[in-house]
């Protein structure tokens, strides 16, 4: 994966081996990848690297992410949950996601039509970190297998990508691991499984 900013925008994320290739899906947003850039450093938040993806924090809080695929182009929001969505704009971002927190793009010309959406939207969350709110926590404790806690435990940046997905996703795994009868099976699972979690998917998203 990617550690420098600007190689995601000018050889994507390096998780695949259409990394640095024309068939990125990088190259295909071009354009709206940097818009969405654009918007985000504008309005004041810092910019980093954080699972091979441009990640943009405020007050040492994860804000927002930008993520490329084939289909389209996002920017998701972290803490999700806070998010008021008066202009309905937001996406959820799989089957068992509780919330919606994406901003999905299939066309690169509507990142600058929905330019001021984008920076209400990124002010409200940087709000949400000034003052220190976070959503309410989930009462219901997931339970991980025991084969998913020896991974996570074994591999820190695993354990910090499962950690950071949505609830929803987080289940995703936990109910697809546990429909495995086998402990072989769900520690095979678990490897398939690893390119997914860093790239902060659910177990039900391509």
């Amino acid at each position: 994966m990617i550690t420098e900013i600007d190689d995601y925008f000018s050889k994507s994320c390096g998780r695949c081996e259409r990394f640095a290739t024309s068939d990125c899906s990088t190259r295909l947003w071009e354009p709206g990848l940097s818009e969405l850039r654009r918007i985000c450093l504008d309005v004041g938040l810092v910019e980093t690297v954080k699972w091979g993806q441009p990640c943009y924090t405020h007050a040492d809080r994860n804000v927002a992410i930008i993520g490329a695929f084939r289909s389209d182009f996002r920017l998701s929001f972290f803490n999700a949950a806070l998010m008021k969505d008066p202009e309905g704009v937001l996406e959820k971002q799989g089957p068992n996601t509780q919330h919606p927190a994406m901003l999905s793009f299939t066309d690169n010309g509507r990142v600058k039509k929905l330019e001021r959406v984008i920076r209400s939207y990124l002010k409200e969350a940087m709000g949400y970190a000034d003052a220190g709110i976070k959503p309410p926590k989930d009462k219901t404790k997931l339970v991980l297998p025991d084969e998913l806690t020896d991974a996570l435990d074994a591999d820190p940046a695993l354990a910090e990508a499962f950690h950071m997905l949505t609830p929803g996703r987080q289940k995703s795994y936990v109910i697809n691991l546990n429909s495995a009868k086998k402990a072989e099976t769900r520690m095979s699972r678990i490897a398939k499984f690893r390119d997914k979690i860093l790239f902060g998917k659910g177990a039900n998203e391509r």
